[in-house]
């Protein structure tokens, strides 16, 4: 058994400012690790950890990025030109 710190959902919404019924839909949708334990649902705190870093913002220009450098694809040049 790790030395994990589990979170009850109740503990998440309050921690993140949402309502539980949010983070009971991230649980369902499989975003949010849990595990059901007696009376409820347990997050670990890894999981959470997990959790956040993958919802996380990403600054502009970082090789994790999703969207394309538009001067890469010649946006750059498109400026001043009339069509």
């Amino acid at each position: 058994m790790s030395c994990n710190q589990y979170w009850t959902v109740k503990e998440i919404a309050d921690l993140l400012k949402v309502s539980e019924v949010i983070v009971r839909r991230w649980i369902k949708d499989g975003e949010l690790r849990a595990i059901d334990i007696g009376k409820g649902w347990r997050v670990g705190s890894d999981d959470l950890d997990a959790f956040l870093e993958g919802h996380a913002t990403r600054p502009a220009g970082t090789s994790d990025s999703p969207v394309a450098d538009p001067v890469e694809f010649g946006a750059g040049e498109m400026k001043g030109k009339k069509t």
